[in-house]
């Protein structure tokens, strides 16, 4: 049925097929993992990694062989402690002390638990733990380290939150949903680069900058706890903050009441809104990645997050159904990817953009929400300005060229201009004493002028009149 329903839908969508193919044919893994030289338990692990998360397990088993090992083992250890924070079958008298002593079971050969609920996903990782443990001694001490180290402090949240009445019925304060956030995705964060670090992958000033590693996890786990509401609502579990939904609805279940709709999807705008003050940290974590396979790795889940950020908001549907990007769009996202930072600054002006055209003005956060779409666009032009300073001088050079150019011919019109009017106001004056009987000959002709010399004295002597002196 399922199967049918794909096709159908495919048939109505075919640029989404058409991505699909794309990443199924041209996509070139960096590296390749080589099952045949692996240890049954690794295999084993691997397969448990494909079972947890199919998308995930792909750009784990993509990455460069130093990284591999230890990040897919990291992996499979949190998502273990995260199947027993999950299941509400365990009570928190079982859940607690399982949590707090996690990362001690690490060190005990053939340890496993099999007292998950059967419908909790992941019990068989748990079930055969035993092959994690095994894999775990053989890596680098630099990186169990870390693995252990993280898995105490998730492990004593997760359980400070099991025994937390209070949190059972609900995150409070913007605060306390940040610091759930912390626990179970700031640290991986804080994990990862320190493994990446350790291997030579990532600049070692990340180190120096772990708010940077903070956002990348906080990103991602604030963006599945908006699009997740609905499932959390019928496992009976509430991630959203109460002093953001009390804003707009009396009671939690209101929110999930039709009645509510646009109250509910204007709470969702507020946390996308506090998802989206992360965005621009995201991508400079990015920029400190030096090795291709990892800068995938951590660039697809950020590209999906805000590709989901942008599915959600605005979108009722999150509050009675459980949605998420399409496989074509996923496709088309892990494309783009892999390639490098620039192309991924792209995708996340492109969906900054339509979150910014979803924005609705009767929204209470549309002002906030604009600015925040703007802020991540601003940012992406301090990396990669849209003008080249390079071109920008090549072109002031060429227009200086042609400035001096200009300014030679107009010097040069401006002064035929001057001399036309001197010659023309010269004319003008010469032709109207021609007219009034000016003689311009006699300039040029010598017995003329003397002539007209000799008639103009004798004019004057015959026009003198002798006056007689009479004796008085």
């Amino acid at each position: 049925m399922g199967g049918l329903k794909d096709v159908l839908y495919f048939m109505f969508h075919p640029n989404q097929l058409r991505s699909v193919i794309q990443w199924k044919l041209w996509h070139e893994p960096v590296h390749r993992r080589d099952p045949s030289k692996e240890a049954p338990t690794l295999r084993s692990c691997f397969e448990f990694l494909n079972l947890t998360s199919r998308s995930f397990a792909a750009v784990i088993q993509e990455l460069q062989p130093e990284m591999l090992v230890p990040i897919a083992l990291f992996y499979l250890v949190l998502r273990g402690l995260d199947t027993i924070e999950d299941d509400m079958t365990l009570p928190a008298t079982t859940k607690e002390p399982m949590l707090r002593e996690f990362s001690k079971y690490l060190k005990m050969d053939g340890w496993t638990f099999n007292g998950n609920g059967p419908n909790e996903k992941d019990r068989e990782l748990l079930v055969h733990f035993d092959d994690v443990i095994a894999e775990l001694k053989k890596i680098d001490k630099k990186y169990y380290d870390v693995i252990e180290d993280i898995t105490i402090k998730m492990g004593n949240g997760m359980a400070d939150y099991a025994l937390n009445a209070e949190f059972q019925e609900g995150v409070k304060t913007i605060p306390e949903y940040e610091e759930y956030c912390h626990y179970v995705a700031g640290l991986v964060g804080e994990g990862l680069t320190r493994i990446f670090v350790n291997g030579g992958t990532a600049n070692p000033a990340l180190l120096d900058r772990m708010e940077l590693s903070e956002s990348m996890g906080q990103f991602l786990q604030k963006t599945n706890i908006i699009r997740d509401v609905h499932e959390d609502f019928l496992d009976k579990r509430r991630f959203w903050p109460k002093d953001v939904w009390s804003k707009y609805v009396d009671k939690w279940d209101d929110l999930f009441d039709p009645k509510y709709r646009t109250q509910a999807v204007y709470c969702s705008s507020e946390l996308v809104l506090n998802a989206l003050k992360h965005a621009d940290e995201c991508l400079f974590y990015m920029a400190g990645i030096k090795e291709q396979s990892v800068f995938n790795f951590v660039a697809i889940p950020q590209t999906m997050a805000i590709a989901t950020l942008e599915l959600v908001f605005q979108n009722p549907k999150i509050f009675y159904s459980h949605i998420k990007i399409t496989k074509g769009d996923a496709c088309h996202l892990m494309m783009q990817s892999t390639q490098n930072l620039r192309v991924v600054c792209d995708v996340f002006k492109t969906y900054a953009r339509r979150i910014a055209r979803k924005n609705d003005p009767r929204d209470p956060h549309f002002l906030e929400i604009s600015i925040a779409c703007g802020k991540i666009e601003q940012f992406i032009e301090t990396l990669f300005p849209t003008q080249d300073p390079k071109k920008l001088q090549a072109i002031q050079d060429a227009e200086g060229h042609e400035g001096a150019q200009n300014d030679f011919w107009e010097a040069l019109t401006l002064v035929g201009c001057v001399v036309f009017v001197l010659l023309f106001v010269s004319g003008l004056m010469l032709g109207l004493a021609w007219y009034f009987g000016a003689r311009f000959d006699v300039i040029f002709d010598k017995e003329a002028a003397s002539s007209l010399k000799a008639a103009a004295k004798e004019a004057a002597t015959a026009t003198v009149t002798p006056l007689a002196h009479e004796e008085l």
